[in-house]
């Protein structure tokens, strides 16, 4: 299915769904727009297998937009607005971006990571401001038929590698129409109950992989795709009330906050309408979950994956409550855990989780990680660890070396220990994540201030902004603890894992 099939048979359905705007867009003008949008595309000359940009809030934009290049053919490369302007500009040479379309409000970040690529074509959506002109007002010179030539594209996102250098996930472009079915449409049919009468709430940031592929798949069956444009607790509850929510997806952050709102304000609104909530990109602990379920009832699903999307495990309630803390069994490829030394494990034994039989993708640039996430059956890991049981159920029992995963978002501490030691004021640094009630996890910096400086508040606020000047909000770390020594190995390797242990240690005891 396909939008542009909807706007044939029913044209006048909400497809998209703003209710802090008033906006409401039906099939038949989502596809007239990326019809138009996908003729400027060509008129830019990209053709089929080229990549397109996206620096998007969750405006319509990023319907249009996505549709306009997943019928041209092309990837589309979806970017964090909270990245730096250095990030950013590192992402569009390292995909190869022949175009950048940036949201209204992005401007300046937009014209800061573009202004030493002078060779590519940037724009705003619906303004002008310096080399960055108007893509609507383009666009809307363009016929609202299809392309002559259209073919199905594909994203090309990125996933932070595990020194903290985003990494392109390149998987292959489809070789069918533009309306054959996807992973995630039989996923979502076939597990879900997705269908036309779908209503979806979308909670989360449309650079993210997850959110930005399910809208898309609620879409292309025919569903309505109510959006916020940033998450708020009770609104959430009021929109699922007032929209008659069937199905949504969150991250266990937004279950944490739910949660934590008084009961009154709880019982409040009506939940009755759901009838899957989907959860991923972070361990949920069992106790939230439990409450969960004891408060929407037993419609909530758990999904592993990452954006290599190489396997998939999924879970319902039932089978959660039967094996709690598992992500489920392989409804994407077939799960295989290996030992140190490239030996399949049984059932119970933990070891690296790999995915035999599922998409193929390579890290765009870079044949080293490339062939470091697949052993010598062609097998594919993203790197976590864990183990099945005896009924094939996954439990992960480790995650990517001292990756913190903070509201669902992976952050990697050697990008920011990077950052840090070259503060003057800085000799050494070692960044981790420690437990976080609301966050799961929150970024910890322990530094090791140069002889003469004084560790205090002072010096913790301007590292704070020194931080996020270079690597936006999000890697910034929120607590900063400062130590005369740091532990390290006499060949110079950092001991993290003292530290680690130490902190964490210290966390629980305070819990």
């Amino acid at each position: 299915m396909h939008p542009a099939k909807h706007a044939e048979t029913n044209p006048a359905k909400p497809a998209l769904i703003y209710p802090d705007q008033g906006l409401v867009m039906d099939f038949a003008t989502l596809d007239a727009l990326s019809n138009r949008h996908a003729h400027q595309l060509r008129a830019m000359g990209l053709q089929r297998g080229d990549v397109v940009a996206f620096l998007f809030g969750n405006g319509p934009e990023v319907f249009i937009a996505s549709w306009a290049a997943q019928r041209s053919g092309l990837y589309a490369t979806s970017i964090s607005n909270r990245l730096s302007a250095a990030d950013v500009a590192y992402i569009l040479r390292d995909s190869g971006a022949k175009l950048l379309l940036a949201s209204d409000s992005l401007a300046e970040l937009a014209a800061a990571a573009t202004v030493d690529l002078p060779d590519l074509k940037a724009f705003l959506w619906n303004a002008q401001d310096g080399r960055l002109g108007n893509w609507s007002a383009l666009a809307s010179t363009q016929p609202a038929s299809p392309i002559a030539d259209e073919s199905a594209g594909n994203d090309l996102l990125y996933s932070s590698g595990t020194t903290g250098r985003p990494k392109g996930v390149k998987p292959v472009l489809p070789e069918g129409p533009i309306h054959d079915e996807t992973p995630l449409t039989r996923m979502g049919s076939s597990l879900y109950g997705m269908s036309p009468d779908t209503v979806y709430l979308s909670t989360s940031p449309m650079y993210h992989a997850a959110p930005l592929r399910w809208a898309l798949t609620v879409q292309r069956l025919g569903g309505s795709v109510v959006m916020m444009h940033r998450f708020d607790p009770e609104e959430a509850l009021k929109l699922i009330e007032a929209h008659r929510i069937t199905h949504s997806t969150f991250v266990p952050t937004h279950f944490v906050r739910m949660l934590k709102l008084p009961d009154e304000v709880r019982q409040r609104y009506d939940v009755g309408s759901l009838e899957a909530v989907i959860h991923a990109a972070a361990p949920c602990p069992v106790d939230v979950k439990r409450a969960m379920i004891e408060w929407f009832g037993p419609v909530l699903h758990e999904y592993y994956a990452g954006t290599e999307t190489c396997g998939i495990t999924a879970i319902n309630t039932e089978e959660w409550l039967r094996k709690p803390g598992s992500v489920g069994r392989a409804v994407l490829g077939t799960t295989r855990i290996i030992g140190e030394n490239g030996e399949e494990l049984p059932a119970g034994e933990t070891g690296q989780i790999f995915f035999s039989d599922g998409p193929k993708f390579e890290y765009l640039n870079d044949p080293e990680k490339t062939a470091a996430a697949h052993n010598d059956k062609g097998w594919a890991t993203i790197g976590d660890i864990g183990h099945v049981d005896e009924d094939g159920f996954l439990f992960l029992t480790d995650r990517k070396s001292f990756m913190i995963i903070s509201g669902g978002v992976n952050i990697y501490p050697q990008e920011i220990e990077n950052v840090l030691v070259t503060h003057p004021k800085v000799l050494d640094a070692a960044v981790f994540g420690v437990p976080d009630d609301e966050m799961g996890e929150r970024v910890l910096a322990v530094i090791q201030p140069v002889a003469g400086v004084a560790g205090d508040a002072a010096l913790a606020d301007e590292l704070r902004q020194f931080t996020r000047e270079r690597l936006g909000g999000v890697k910034t770390p929120k607590d900063f603890d400062f130590r005369e020594e740091l532990p390290r190995e006499p060949t110079g390797k950092l001991m993290k894992r003292k530290l680690f242990d130490e902190y964490r240690q210290a966390a629980t005891n305070a819990g």
